[in-house]
């Protein structure tokens, strides 16, 4: 903000002598003097560099050119009158006239002085405005004819003038009061003007404007048009002013308010050391002890007692302060280099397994097999494994069972839904509500670098704006990475390297490529009945009457009615289901127990429908007496289940028709068997044209149930030979295997689940790839009692086994 008042035309006027003729201020009169003043039409220029000069106005002016010098002492010697102009380019050290503004002032000189480093200052003030016409010389000095120019007169009889006027002095008052760098002899000045158009000339060269506005304003020959225009920049400059003075009182009070508590933390501390009880010092003593004892290498060492000074450095009073107690607090408390012994008795491990867990063999074998190379190598890298199959097998309990075979510490953590990367790797300490990743917090928890490490449902992590914590987990479970696990809280590397990661997942498709191939995979399959069957028995029974507080002799369940309850009230491959149901039977006899009623320890078949209602019916295999229904096998996330596919013909136009909530998948399996048998109608002893004139409708019913894969490619085959050829399918057959359009039968996944689905629906004979035949002898013999495997590699072997010579009865459609 520059001063509205200029300082040197004071200290300039302190040293003009009383005879001079400077006059700082002009009346009225003086003004209408000046309007009437004749001057000559040529007079010499003077060109100022960064200033304007209004008529009335007086302003020093130093002068340093040789032309300007020259100029003002020729022009001091005569009439003192001359032509001051604003140079358009301010840096153009010798200007011509071109380089000139269009309006300057006539001025008159009133006094050239000498200052003490040996330069001149001419005081001038402005008389009337002119308009340059033509150069006349350049030499010495530039000379120029003028044409004086008349501006409108003020009328005084106008009110709204009046009001702008009184405006103009008003702001500008304002402005001089609130701005402590402007004298106070300005306002007197200010106050003094009684002339309208004097005081807009006053304070446009005053004011905080810059040349070119100020130029502008010189120009405007209407003085309404002028004065809006002062009261334009004045308006702006007030609020400006306001602003800066409202931006610096806060600050002051900022700093006086800081200033004021450092002085009380200064005194508080002084007296808490005269009384021996600083809780700052108190704090940084207390964790210097801990880390005393802690068995960390030199860098943690070295980061910690660093970041320890700055604690002792911080206000206690500040937020930074909690911040950092809070973050070495988490240093302290990590169990850094810290481990527990294991206990690698391999019989006693086989013991807990098998103790805990009923069935899953092949599964502890894995585990055991690990186990072994862990004793044997000592300080082998942890293995990560990952544990797959449907819900409620047991694979997060199969963590915890390991971790109680090696007395290691069992920390789990749910996966399902986290999508934010900060959830694995912290939050940078800087950030409010900062906190080290759940990895970290739960290393913390566990006290020891290597407990076991249950990382549950890796296959439902979420992935959002804020990161993809799959991606994160890459470093975690990669045995070459995760001994310099970095955590964006602790900022340093934590060795992850002995933990022994345990994730669990119920399908791996929806697991990323790369995370995938950083673990062992372990498949856990679900229970058949007779697993099922004993797992009831030996744990889900006793685990109940434990929790519902009655004893063994109160209630028994035998084996029959067990199975009972898993075919008609669970549907599932685990035992989730199983034990819920059981809990509820334990639940009745609690209650009849309490109530005082008559019960008979033994529930029975004929009971259940009382305590648990009505049960759903297992899906059976129906009859072989309609073409085209031909059973299938099919793989769902809680295990395995039949499929019925049925079809059925009409006269039309070849037209295929798909229906049952169907996938693209499955949709296209269909279309591949349609056009392999079109291909080769022969080997069903159909003509071509059975096709073209035939509309074919193919269902798989529960429509409600979306159902997608390529396992059912040889089942709808079968159906829709067994549809044109009207011949029965073979009863109690069941079949599963994807097809090509070159009739090849290739093999598919799930085996075990279906096998498993189609013993329980009471089919006799299964079709299968003859690849998945590996499949078929890792499962237990006893459960592949009473079926018939069939081995194919084509169609044409699938056609041979599936379907018979007999006919059905009733065959609307004649082909």
């Amino acid at each position: 903000m520059t001063d509205f008042f200029d300082k040197n035309i004071l200290k300039f006027s302190a040293n003009i002598e009383a005879d001079a003729e400077f006059i700082p201020l002009i009346t009225a009169e003086e003004e209408e003097n000046m309007r009437t003043q004749n001057f000559p039409e040529e007079i010499p220029i003077l060109p100022l560099r960064n200033n304007v000069l209004f008529p009335g106005v007086v302003i020093p002016i130093t002068v340093g050119r040789d032309k300007s010098i020259r100029l003002i002492q020729d022009a001091n010697k005569g009439s003192k009158i001359i032509g001051v102009v604003a140079q358009k380019d301010f840096d153009e050290e010798q200007p011509e006239f071109v380089d000139l503004n269009n309006v300057g002032t006539v001025a008159q000189i009133i006094r050239l002085l000498k200052m003490p480093d040996g330069s001149s200052t001419v005081i001038i003030q402005g008389k009337r405005r002119f308009e340059l016409v033509e150069p006349v010389q350049s030499e010495p000095y530039m000379t120029a004819k003028i044409k004086l120019l008349e501006e409108s007169r003020v009328d005084e009889n106008n009110q709204e003038m009046k009001v702008m006027f009184k405006s103009i002095k008003d702001l500008a008052l304002q402005i001089i009061q609130e701005s402590p760098n402007i004298p106070s002899e300005a306002s007197f000045a200010i106050g003094n003007i009684d002339s309208p158009t004097f005081l807009v000339n006053f304070v446009s060269s005053n004011m905080n404007a810059d040349v070119s506005k100020k130029q502008e304003m010189l120009e405007e020959l209407d003085i309404r048009k002028r004065v809006m225009m002062v009261l334009e920049h004045l308006t702006l400059e007030v609020q400006m002013l306001e602003m800066r003075n409202e931006i610096h009182s806060k600050v002051r009070k900022d700093m006086d308010r800081q200033q004021r508590e450092y002085f009380l933390q200064q005194q508080m501390r002084t007296i808490q050391d005269e009384l021996g009880d600083n809780p700052q010092e108190q704090d940084v003593n207390d964790m210097r002890t801990r880390a005393g004892v802690k068995q960390w290498d030199e860098t943690i060492e070295k980061l910690f007692y660093k970041e320890l000074e700055k604690l002792g450095r911080m206000n206690p009073q500040g937020a930074e302060y909690t911040v950092q107690m809070n973050y070495l607090d988490l240093m302290l408390d990590l169990p850094w280099d810290e481990y527990s012994e294991d206990n690698l008795d391999l019989k006693r491990a086989r013991k807990i397994l098998e103790r805990d867990h009923y069935g899953l063999d092949k599964v502890k074998e894995r585990i055991l097999e690990y186990l072994a190379v862990l004793k044997l190598k000592g300080n082998m890298k942890s293995p990560i494994l990952c544990f797959y199959g449907p819900p409620g097998v047991g694979k997060t309990s199969l963590g915890k069972s390991i971790a109680e075979a090696l007395d290691r510490k069992y920390i789990r953590m749910s996966l399902g839904g986290l999508h934010d990367e900060s959830e694995i790797r912290g939050h940078r300490k800087t950030y409010i509500g900062a906190m080290p990743g759940r990895i970290i917090q739960n290393i913390k928890k566990a006290g020891i670098s290597n407990p076991v490490f249950v990382l549950d449902e890796v296959d439902k992590l979420g992935r959002s704006n804020h990161g993809d914590p799959s991606s994160a987990l890459l470093e975690v479970l990669d045995p070459e990475q995760n001994s310099a696990f970095y955590d964006n809280y602790i900022e340093t590397e934590y060795d992850l390297s002995r933990v022994m990661f345990i994730a669990t997942a119920n399908n791996l498709s929806e697991i990323q490529g790369p995370l995938r191939d950083r673990m062992e995979l372990i498949e856990v399959n679900g229970y058949t009945v007779e697993e099922k069957i004993e797992i009831a028995k030996r744990h889900l029974l006793p685990k109940q009457i434990k929790e519902h507080g009655i004893t063994a002799k109160d209630i028994s369940i035998d084996k029959k009615t067990i199975e009972k309850v898993i075919e008609e009230y669970t549907g599932e491959s685990g035992v989730r289901g199983l034990d819920k149901v059981i809990a509820k039977l334990v639940r009745n006899r609690a209650k009849q127990i309490a109530m005082e009623e008559t019960f008979e320890p033994k529930v029975k078949i004929e009971h259940l429908f009382d305590i648990l209602g009505a049960g759903h019916e297992k899906t059976k295999y129906d009859n072989n007496d309609v073409a085209g229904v031909v059973t299938g096998l099919a793989w769902t996330s809680i295990g395995g289940d039949i499929l019925f596919i049925e079809s059925s013909i009409t006269q039309g136009k070849g037209k295929l028709t798909l229906t049952g909530n169907l996938g693209d998948v499955m949709k296209e399996s269909a279309i591949i068997a349609l056009e392999y048998l079109k291909s080769h109608s022969h080997l069903l002893g159909l003509e071509q044209k059975a096709f073209d004139t035939h509309d074919i409708h193919i269902h798989v019913p529960e429509g409600a149930t979306p159902k997608d894969g390529p396992s059912a490619g040889i089942t709808m085959l079968t159906s829709i030979a067994s549809i044109y050829t009207r011949r029965k399918v073979k009863k109690n057959l069941a079949m599963t295997g994807e097809i090509t359009l070159r009739g090849e039968v290739l093999p598919v996944g799930g085996i075990k689940e279906k096998i498993l689905a189609a013993k329980r629906a009471g089919i006799k004979e299964i079709i299968l790839c003859d690849k998945n035949k590996k499949d078929i002898d890792d499962i237990t013999p006893s459960y592949l009692k009473g079926l018939t495997f069939h081995y194919v590699s084509n169609m044409t072997e699938v056609l041979e086994v599936a379907l018979t010579k007999q006919k059905v009865k009733e065959s609307t459609v004649v082909i």
